[in-house]
């Protein structure tokens, strides 16, 4: 029979002390992202999930006693009237959002790549309405859109065009908020686009131009395909977070007129806390319901990386 030298059990041994330190270690950093997301993430989760099954009133809330009522709140949700126009609302919201402001962005993104002067400048104040919070964003909005003494309709005067009811009209308010989440999105995407278009490689364009491309050419063949990943994450990240937008909304048009404005976010809201008698269980559902549309689409986003070729 071998038998292990003294010399090599030390090793051994002192191989699996340091690997025991380095496991612990890396758990050490981990912990406070673990706590972090628990605390914050987790159990908010759990906590919403809790109140959309269970019958809370104002007292049961505070003393905790609450019966459970398992899928009552979403069977509420589903037939209350408001679900439909909230779903709709929800949806033009989100997408024409997105849509218009990836479009600006990424146009926007282009102009500035070409680096000519004051291009940092530009660059700098078209970050202003991200800065800004968005209740100021939302008041200014609200205030250049009044139908009296708004500056949109001071200006629709002067070229003979009467005065609109933004904020006030069924027709127009949804509209109106599109318009602001628009403006208030734009800069997101104008960074996160133009940080793309830098890492693209400034050979491909001589190659393309060598080639005979024209700049169209060159912008559809080369520059999309190859920001096609950031276009993805940005797109992403602009959804869920137009699928809460809830402070401009409720700022401008509290959902109104006539639910004319509504979205989930704000019905939910509404349903909680916008009443003398709040309805948590099903405030709460309709909050799970915005949730299950963020996964559904950040799963869609992991779907499509997972097939696109390295």
């Amino acid at each position: 029979m071998t038998r292990v030298s003294a010399p090599a059990e030390v090793g051994a041994g002192a191989r699996g002390r340091r690997g025991n330190r380095g496991q612990w270690t890396a758990w050490a950093f981990l912990a406070p992202i673990v706590v972090y997301l628990a605390a914050f993430y987790a159990y908010p989760l759990y906590r919403n999930l809790d109140l959309s099954l269970r019958h809370y009133t104002v007292r049961s809330f505070v003393r905790g006693d609450a019966p459970f009522s398992g899928l009552d709140n979403y069977r509420t949700i589903f037939a209350d009237p408001t679900f439909g126009p909230a779903l709709w609302h929800t949806m033009v919201f989100t997408f024409v959002s997105i849509a218009f402001q990836f479009a600006i962005g990424l146009a926007l993104a282009v102009f500035f790549a070409q680096n000519f002067r004051l291009s940092a400048t530009l660059r700098a104040l078209f970050l202003v309405p991200w800065l800004l919070p968005l209740i100021v964003s939302a008041s200014t909005w609200s205030w250049m859109l009044n139908s009296d003494s708004g500056i949109v309709n001071w200006a629709l005067g002067i070229a003979g065009v009467d005065p609109v009811n933004w904020l006030t009209s069924p027709d127009w308010a949804l509209t109106s908020v599109i318009i602001a989440n628009i403006w208030i999105g734009i800069p997101f995407n104008l960074v996160v686009l133009y940080s793309g278009l830098q890492a693209i490689p400034a050979e491909v364009y001589e190659a393309a131009a060598l080639d005979g491309a024209t700049n169209w050419q060159r912008f559809w063949r080369v520059t999309f395909p190859l920001l096609r990943p950031v276009s993805a994450i940005t797109l992403l990240l602009g959804l869920v977070y137009t699928l809460k937008v809830f402070d401009i909304i409720w700022i401008m048009t509290k959902g109104g007129p006539t639910d004319s404005s509504t979205t989930f976010a704000t019905w939910s809201y509404r349903l909680s806390f916008g009443n003398l008698l709040p309805e948590f269980g099903p405030g709460a559902a309709v909050g799970n319901l915005l949730i299950i549309m963020a996964l559904f689409f950040g799963l869609l986003y992991i779907r499509f990386q997972q097939r696109r070729p390295s």
